[in-house]
């Protein structure tokens, strides 16, 4: 399943952040999102995923294809590491619980408290929620906050074996996962305010 997105436009607290942004995300593909910060991947990924609408542009995603990590795990504290996988696994309507805690290596943490978890394990707990969501597409925001390098190998594993299955991932990073397939999207030339600096840049020149 693809995404394509087509002259969009993003906005934070009311401002528009990012405009005229144009890519295609197609199966067994990784697009990795650069820019500082502030820059918009947080909100681009956000409007992506459903949780706030685009000012203009369009955006073409599958139905119930898309699964999204945050910054925010979404444990529910007082369930069992099993406990949780197997409640997303319901929401999701999938079956994959086992198959999670081996990618994610927490089968020996199967019988935990999420409560009781290291910020790390709660880390890779949340992103296991991927592999039971059942989606080919996945859209992540700094998926690797709190992993140890051990950890983020662990992960860039599982998105390569994900990407290996036709999948697809989207991922806003400042730490190279070693994905040497995936491709890299700048999105500095695409902030409203520079756009805006070289259109009055060009009006200018015109006029000398």
């Amino acid at each position: 399943m693809e995404m394509r997105v087509s002259d969009l436009a993003v906005q934070r607290g009311g401002i528009v952040v990012l405009e005229g942004l144009s890519f295609t995300l197609p199966p067994g593909r990784a697009l990795v999102l650069r820019g500082p910060n502030g820059v918009g991947k947080t909100t681009l990924l956000r409007t992506l995923a459903g949780l706030q609408p685009a000012v203009a542009g369009e955006v073409s995603i599958p139905a119930e294809s898309l699964a999204y990590a945050s910054h925010a795990d979404g444990l529910k504290a007082t369930l069992t590491v099993a406990e949780n996988l197997a409640f997303w696994a319901a929401v999701y309507g999938t079956g994959l619980v086992e198959d999670a805690l081996a990618g994610m290596n927490l089968r020996e943490l199967r019988n935990r408290w999420a409560a009781s978890l290291s910020a790390g394990q709660k880390r890779r707990l949340g992103l296991a929620r991927l592999l039971v969501s059942g989606r080919p597409i996945w859209v992540l925001d700094e998926p690797t906050v709190s992993l140890d390098a051990a950890s983020v190998a662990l992960f860039a594993a599982v998105v390569r074996a994900h990407l290996a299955a036709g999948g697809s991932a989207l991922l806003a990073t400042h730490i190279d996962l070693g994905l040497d397939e995936a491709e890299v999207l700048d999105l500095t030339p695409f902030r409203a305010t520079s756009r805006a600096a070289r259109q009055d840049a060009g009006f200018q020149e015109a006029f000398l």
